[in-house]
């Protein structure tokens, strides 16, 4: 064989290589089926007080705002960023003078946003020791029961790290961590009060706890007894907290959208106080929960020894 035809088929060799890799790569990458839908625009608004709703129609981003500076937390998706930005912008306020971003639970689509958001703002990024520990490195960590079925996020730069019922002041604003693990190892819920006419109310931000996984995951492995137990002493904050009114990373398991419409069709302001929202939304996450389990026990039932 000639050296033109060795070198002609060293040639086709690569470009067949780099085709199968790149294959390869599109077929081991998670895709997100609902991006598209979690990233269609929602108009910003004020929740109460100081309190407003900045993220996307289906990912939440909520400001906290003092003239000291202000409180962002979570940061929907990568590609959620000039959203938020825009909104913190057309509500009146500067990016610039974001001084926390805070974290509930870090997966691409509440945490994805926000090294970018650091980066617009300087501000400085809080999380729990589990989320502040993938936020720095791999961007997803293999205890996390959605390993293998969602991306990883960008690496976080300077990321601080927060323990239970640790506060965070900026200026007058105080806003409380509570570790409340399920969901991830490392899910972490906030809370702090907003006033308004000298009426102040207690926010809850709570993280997900649902039992959602990656395939073969089972909550009930003996693995993951601590993460079980994570579990109930999450439910049982919820169930304890002061809460008025309630947010969550994704709004819709909230009464949020319904408190708004409802709001709207009375011409009233939003929101009206819902103090057992925090109480009904521990109890579906732990039917969820039940329900997994007692799905996992029939199919190990099921399955051949």
């Amino acid at each position: 064989m000639s050296v033109e035809a060795k070198a002609g088929w060293g040639l086709l060799g690569l470009i067949l290589f780099l085709c199968l890799t790149g294959l390869h790569a599109q077929q081991s990458t998670p895709r997100c089926a609902n991006c598209a839908e979690w990233n269609l625009p929602q108009e910003p608004f004020r929740v109460y007080g100081n309190t407003y709703f900045v993220g996307t129609h289906g990912l939440s981003s909520i400001l906290i705002t003092s003239p000291s500076g202000h409180v962002l937390i979570d940061g929907a998706l990568a590609e959620s960023v000039p959203q938020i930005a825009a909104h913190i912008r057309q509500l009146g306020f500067r990016v610039e003078d974001v001084k926390f971003i805070l974290n509930s639970h870090v997966h691409f689509d509440h945490a994805g946003g926000i090294p970018e958001l650091q980066r617009l703002s300087g501000a400085r990024v809080f999380a729990s020791d589990w989320s502040a520990a993938v936020m720095s490195g791999p961007g997803l960590a293999k205890d996390d029961p959605q390993y293998g079925s969602i991306p990883p996020i960008a690496p976080v730069a300077r990321v601080e790290t927060v323990h239970d019922g640790q506060e965070l002041t900026v200026g007058e604003l105080r806003l409380t961590a509570h570790l409340t693990p399920g969901h991830t190892p490392g899910g972490t819920s906030w809370t702090w009060q907003s006033c308004e006419g000298g009426k102040c109310l207690n926010f809850v931000y709570a993280d997900s706890l649902s039992p959602a996984s990656a395939d073969g995951f089972k909550f009930s492995s003996p693995e993951h007894e601590q993460l079980m137990q994570g579990f109930q002493r999450s439910y049982a904050f919820l169930r304890s907290t002061p809460c008025d009114i309630l947010l969550t990373p994704h709004p819709d398991a909230s009464p949020l959208w319904s408190q708004l419409k409802a709001a709207r069709l009375q011409n009233m302001p939003l929101p009206a106080a819902d103090h057992t929202a925090c109480h009904d939304l521990a109890d579906g996450f732990s039917q969820q929960l039940r329900e997994r389990i007692a799905a996992e026990k029939q199919e190990n039932a099921q399955t051949p020894r």
